[in-house]
C-alpha cells in the first residue's frame, strides 16, 4: 500500500504530521503543474443568482457544486435522476457549509429525468433558475456503442429538453459541458455530444448567453482510466491498453471545473470554448507510472 508523503512546501509551511500522508491523487499523475484559478473573480456572475446544475451527483457535476459554494449564489439546485448520488452531494455540501466552507447558499436537491420533456418545462418554470450548468450525460464510450438509442435519447433529446425549457423559463446563462470526443466523432458518444453542442450553440445565436465548453479526459472521473488501472493493478494485473502509442490530454476534475466556471463568466452566447490541457500524455506511460506508485 503506497502513501504519498507531504511535499517540501507543505513541510516548510504547515508543520506536517504523518497523518498528512495520503493516497495517490490524480494530480500526482499529471506531468505539469495543475492550473489554479481565483474563484472569487471567476464566479462574480453567479452572485445573488439561482443556479441549477444538471448531473449534480456525477464527478464533474458534484465538483461544480463544491466550487459554486464560493460564488455567493442565492440558491443552488442539484438536479439528477439518481436519488443516492443527489443525497450524497447534498449532504456533503451542507457539511462543508457547517464547517465554514464557501458562502451562505440554499442547497436544494431536485430529482428528475432530462428525457421527460413535460417535467423539464415544469421544473425550470418553478425553480426560476437564472444560470444553468448542464453536466448530465451518459459518458461511457463502449457502453454507448452497445446502447446507441439511449445515448441519443439522453445526450441529444435530453439536452434539447433542458435547453428549450431554459429558454422558455428565461434562463439568462447556460453552460454546456462537452468533450473533445465531439471533434470528428468516431463513437456514438462523441456524435451524440456534437449534436447536443449544435442545439446549445443554435440557442446562443438568438442573443442569449448559451455556450459550450469542451475538454478531454478527466483524471479520476467516473469511467476514467485511472480507477480502472487502479483496480487492475490491485488485482495483480494485467493492465490493459487499447494501443501502446495511444495518448490523451488529461486534466484533474477541479482544474476542468474551475476552467468551465471561468469560461461561463467570460463567454458570449453561441460560442464554443476548448480548454488548453497542456501536452498529451501517453496512456502506456501513465499505466507504468501508476504501477510504480503501487510498488510493482
Amino acid at each position: 500500500r503506497i502513501r504519498i508523503l507531504p511535499g517540501i512546501p507543505q513541510i516548510l509551511d504547515d508543520q506536517p504530521h504523518l497523518i498528512q500522508a495520503r493516497e495517490i491523487d490524480p494530480e500526482d499523475l499529471l506531468t505539469r503543474k495543475a492550473v489554479k484559478i481565483s474563484l472569487k473573480e471567476s464566479l462574480s456572475y453567479v452572485r445573488g443568482k439561482r443556479v441549477l446544475v444538471t448531473g449534480a451527483g456525477g464527478s464533474i457535476g458534484s465538483e461544480l457544486c463544491r466550487q459554486l459554494l464560493s460564488g455567493g449564489a442565492e440558491r443552488l439546485y442539484l438536479f439528477g435522476h439518481g436519488e443516492n448520488s443527489i443525497y450524497e452531494i447534498t449532504r456533503e455540501l451542507r457539511l462543508l457549509q457547517e464547517e465554514g466552507v464557501g458562502e451562505k447558499v440554499d442547497v436544494v436537491p431536485v430529482i428528475g429525468e432530462l428525457q421527460d420533456r413535460d417535467f423539464m418545462f415544469y421544473i425550470l418554470n418553478r425553480l426560476k433558475a437564472q444560470v444553468v450548468f448542464h453536466a448530465a450525460a451518459h459518458k461511457h464510450v463502449p457502453m454507448l456503442e452497445a446502447n446507441s438509442v439511449e445515448a441519443v435519447k439522453n445526450n441529444v433529446f435530453g439536452t434539447r429538453n433542458v435547453v428549450e425549457a431554459s429558454i422558455q423559463a428565461g434562463v439568462s446563462r447556460f453552460v454546456f459541458i462537452s468533450t473533445d470526443k465531439a471533434v470528428n466523432p468516431s463513437s456514438v458518444y462523441g456524435a451524440s455530444k456534437l449534436l447536443a453542442e449544435e442545439i446549445v450553440l443554435k440557442a446562443g445565436k438568438n442573443g442569449a448567453q448559451y455556450l459550450v465548453v469542451r475538454f478531454g479526459n478527466v483524471l479520476g472521473s467516473r469511467g476514467s482510466i485511472v480507477p480502472l488501472f487502479r483496480r487492475q493493478i490491485l488485482k495483480g494485473g494485467p493492465v490493459t491498453l487499447t494501443h501502446p502509442e495511444a495518448s490523451r490530454f488529461f486534466m484533474t476534475i477541479p482544474e476542468a471545473v474551475s476552467l468551465v466556471l471561468k469560461a461561463g463568466g467570460v463567454g458570449d452566447g453561441g460560442e464554443l470554448y476548448l480548454l488548453d490541457m497542456g501536452k498529451p500524455i501517453k496512456i502506456k506511460e501513465l499505466a507504468e507510472q501508476m504501477i510504480r506508485f503501487y510498488g510493482y
